[in-house]
């Protein structure tokens, strides 16, 4: 097995460890007294809706909404695409019809939440007084700013009628068991889609202390929604949120672990440096560079050969008017970094299959990736200063192209270093 083989195995056996037909079923509540209504959001939700399907013993209704081309073909729970990462009108409508369904259940009913990566976005029901060309300029604002996850979903949170606990509150006195496939650091639910099942620890004043972190333009309505008290979202200890109960089922380190196992099989020590790495995303590539740069000079903090392993989610402020999502930005940094340095390989990609909003999942880094570009007249500084890596490896042909995985447990990065 080549080095390249071995690295695009540990990323298919990170992403099926997260895979909902695998861990959605042995968390699947008891059928209730009454009915049960299935409802949920996120890249995974039509798997996810499947694998309810395949293994529910009982009568079920519902509807989940899903980015587009990440839907599955299933006959009771119906199954919605809709904009990501910038919320649409078919998002909107998804939202509205989900809340409608959950009005009005009782203590004998079950709403069974199927939350996943992705499901901010798509669940774009906005607060009243806010509009959803006000909601998409906002996010559109933010995914260039270089904000975390973490603040990103804190504004969600507050310009929206869905998320921050709100879902649950519309559901009760339903009881509601929310199943979680985490894609945030730290697998805080609360963060997970903008929380829609679970109390918000964040304010509106920090809503707005973000946004102006990072610049970025609050028009007057939203401001009115955002300093707002009646507006604010259910807190920690709210005892309307009594009946909910929140499962995480598939997490960054499970599948970290799931993809160190094919390491180690394959006669490569593993080593897991983190599964909540953030920050810039070129910042994060000098630290791996580093990190591997030390293993392969000195044997610190291990021999080779081995294989560090990351996740988390990093970002990117966006300064270029190149392609490219965070991966292909952290591996363009690291070639950039190595310097053509010999027997070290790499694999970032996102575990969705899509890196922000390209074709591809990620890319694959080689010893000799920097001649190979140079050969066709690509300068990899050059495509890093303008966010370009998409079409860096696209030029050389490492892209990682995976198509929608139906599932998201954030980014997955290995840097293979072999003996020399």
């Amino acid at each position: 097995m080549t080095p390249q083989e071995l690295l695009k195995s540990m990323f298919a056996a990170a992403v099926e460890a997260a895979s909902p037909a695998v861990c959605v079923p042995s968390h699947l509540p008891k059928p209730p007294k009454g009915k049960t209504v299935v409802i949920g959001a996120g890249k995974a939700g039509g798997a996810m809706a499947k694998a309810v399907e395949d293994h529910w013993d009982g009568p079920l209704e519902g509807l989940v909404v899903t980015r587009y081309a990440h839907g599955l073909p299933t006959e009771k729970i119906e199954v919605i695409e809709a904009g990501h990462p910038v919320p649409d009108a078919a998002g909107r409508e998804a939202a509205t019809r989900i809340m409608k369904m959950v009005e009005g259940l009782t203590e004998d009913d079950l709403v069974l939440c199927l939350i996943s990566g992705g499901g901010s976005a798509l669940l774009a029901m906005p607060a009243e007084g806010v509009s959803l060309e006000d909601k998409q300029a906002i996010n559109k604002a933010l995914l260039r700013s270089g904000a975390t996850v973490g603040e990103m979903n804190s504004v969600r949170k507050h310009l929206s009628a869905v998320k921050g606990g709100r879902l649950a509150l519309a559901a009760a006195p339903a009881r509601v068991v929310s199943l979680m496939i985490s894609d945030v650091p730290n697998d805080d639910p609360s963060i997970i889609a903008s929380g829609p099942t679970v109390p918000d620890p964040s304010s509106g004043a920090d809503a707005i202390a973000i946004l102006k972190k990072y610049d970025i333009d609050i028009p007057d309505n939203v401001r009115a929604v955002l300093e707002d008290e009646a507006n604010e979202t259910p807190k920690p200890g709210d005892p309307r949120l009594g009946s909910v109960e929140n499962i995480m089922i598939a997490t960054p380190q499970d599948s970290l672990e799931a993809a160190a196992k094919v390491a180690e099989e394959a006669g490569y020590t593993p080593m897991i440096l983190s599964n909540c790495i953030e920050g810039e995303a070129s910042d994060v590539a000098l630290v791996h560079a580093g990190i591997a740069r030390q293993v392969a000079e000195f044997g610190q903090p291990t021999n080779a050969p081995c294989v560090l392993i990351s996740g988390g989610e990093t970002t990117v402020t966006v300064k270029g008017n190149g392609r490219g999502g965070r991966n292909a930005e952290f591996l363009l940094a690291l070639t950039v970094a190595l310097d053509g340095q010999d027997g070290i390989y790499a694999l970032a990609a996102d575990t969705d299959g899509i890196d922000g909003t390209e074709d591809n999942a990620g890319a694959i880094l080689t010893p000799d990736s920097l001649k190979r570009a140079a050969e066709k007249g690509v300068s990899a500084k050059d495509y890093l200063a303008d966010n370009n890596g998409y079409n860096f490896f696209s030029t050389i042909g490492d892209l990682v192209v995976t198509g929608p995985t139906r599932t998201n447990v954030n980014d997955f990065r290995a840097i293979l270093i072999d003996k020399r």
